[in-house]
């Protein structure tokens, strides 16, 4: 697997640029609200979506001021949607470090959170990218819905792989399919649009499936599995399968575990190991590496170029990563 600093060789003067143009975005007159803000620009992550924001746009035509501006929105609505996801979660911790919320209490980080959906606005309205916020718009509206759809299905524990498709194709892929799609709009590939979104929703997908596998470990006596989705009684690709694939009397354990016992640990693991007899994880893996392989399908209709290069290796990465 080609390392992050391979795959970001040809955009790497780019993401070093958009450091400062995305402090610049973030800076505010209120010191305490600048405070944080700075706080959540040094702590970054991956820059995964930036990553994929320019390489779209490299391998349809040339980084401009616009490429940059919609690198800035998409940025700002993942992490404002961080902010806010450890408030609901009431998660101490983001990448290792303390979360906004456990610093300065959930009010601020609500708030903070605000700011940064308000800057996408108005940035959008002082740039004239009428288009670029439309699609950011999008993604906002679809990443609130899946998670309410998860939430909703979650109490009722009636979820099918169908819904979980339509709710991770929403929370996770929908940011990501925008990111491809904001790419190519930046560069004028109007042609592309609809092809790079595809794009990147397969991979958001294939993403999001790979979080999912993560939980269960990887495989009896290697890894050590969390049993988080199963606490929060979340059902996943390798529970519905389990679900709705294994014997009847398997099934019955897993409900009840998940309904009454989903905070005792011992039964957590005696989950997990059920999940993985009944080929829960094995089939989540297939599925996604079904959907990486598409993905790829769509790339292989580009010319070849130095950033379709490291797109296809952030497919790979997106597969093999180990966190």
């Amino acid at each position: 697997m080609q390392r992050l600093d391979d795959i970001t060789a040809p955009i790497q003067q780019e993401l070093v640029d958009f450091e400062i143009h995305f402090q610049n975005a973030m800076h505010a007159d209120v010191a305490l609200l600048d405070k944080v803000t700075s706080y959540i620009v040094k702590r970054k992550g991956k820059q995964l979506r930036p990553m994929f924001v320019f390489l779209s746009a490299k391998m349809l035509g040339q980084i401009n001021p616009i490429t940059f501006d919609a690198t800035t929105l998409v940025e700002l609505l993942h992490t404002a949607t961080l902010v806010h996801d450890d408030v609901v979660d009431d998660a101490a911790e983001r990448r290792g470090f303390f979360s906004v919320n456990a610093l300065w209490k959930n009010k601020i980080a609500v708030l903070v959170g605000d700011y940064m959906l308000s800057r996408i606005l108005l940035l959008s309205i002082e740039k004239r990218n009428m288009d670029l916020l439309e699609i950011v718009a999008r993604a906002v509206q679809e990443m609130s819905e899946g998670e309410l759809l998860q939430i909703e299905k979650a109490r009722q524990l009636d979820i099918t792989e169908e819904i979980y498709y339509e709710v991770i194709r929403k929370k996770t892929a929908s940011l990501i399919a925008t990111c491809c799609e904001a790419g190519a709009l930046s560069v004028g590939a109007q042609a592309e649009r609809a092809q790079m979104r595809q794009f990147g929703e397969l991979i958001g997908l294939a993403f999001q499936i790979k979080d999912d596998i993560f939980d269960y470990g990887t495989g009896e006596h290697i890894g050590k599995p969390t049993g988080i989705d199963i606490r929060e009684q979340k059902l996943t690709l390798p529970l519905i399968y389990a679900l709705q694939n294994a014997p009847q009397a398997i099934q019955k354990e897993l409900r009840y575990i998940i309904k009454n016992e989903y905070d005792v640990s011992a039964r957590v693991q005696r989950a997990i190991q059920l999940v993985w007899e009944s080929g829960g994880v094995q089939y989540a893996q297939k599925r996604m590496e079904a959907l990486a392989a598409e993905a790829l399908e769509i790339l292989a209709s580009y010319p070849d170029s130095p950033a379709k290069d490291s797109l296809i290796g952030l497919v790979a990465y997106t597969m093999n990563r180990e966190k």
